[in-house]
């Protein structure tokens, strides 16, 4: 069995910076498993800023749906990094997916793993209730996947204000 860490946060709040300099601080050559989906330019320049701060320490994969087989494949290559779990759910909600399967799945394979692993997910649950049913149910599934994770975790961060805070 190896560390899981979660570090969760609000957007902006430098949680993938931190859990980049935490990744790399168990291991080099580092895994970055991506789970970004590309919808728009937006999200393009999102993604291409994470690029850019990561150095030729990183390995990337993209993997939008399946974790549970992207851990697997990159076990025993190093520490890996995966940012993010809510986009992760985004990709299986919008898939129409089963996302407590899917998470359930991916709890179930973290006591497998041999090389650390290092998630970063969105506290969304802070803000106001969302005006629709769509953002709701994601609300409550991000705030369910975290649960599972944290639980799951051997130590959990929250970021706020580019400032870390050990909770676990």
């Amino acid at each position: 069995m190896s560390k899981t860490i979660l570090v969760t946060g609000g957007a902006r709040s430098g949680k993938s910076a931190l859990a980049e300099s935490m990744t790399l601080g168990l291991g080099r050559p580092a895994v970055y498993i991506a789970t970004a989906t590309i919808w728009d330019d937006e999200m393009a320049a999102r993604v291409a800023e994470h690029k850019a701060r990561r150095g030729p320490e990183w390995h990337t994969v993209q993997e939008p749906l399946d974790l549970v087989g992207a851990l697997a494949a990159s076990d025993g290559q190093g520490p890996r990094l995966v940012d993010c779990l809510t986009l992760w759910l985004t990709n299986l909600m919008l898939g129409e997916h089963d996302w407590r399967a899917a998470g359930q799945a991916l709890c179930a394979a973290l006591p497998e793993q041999t090389s650390p692993v290092v998630f970063v997910t969105n506290e969304v649950g802070l803000g106001i209730v969302p005006d629709n049913a769509l953002a709701r149910a994601f609300r409550d599934a991000a705030g369910t996947i975290n649960q599972w994770v944290a639980a799951a975790s051997d130590e959990v961060w929250f970021t706020v204000a580019g400032l870390p805070m050990k909770v676990k």
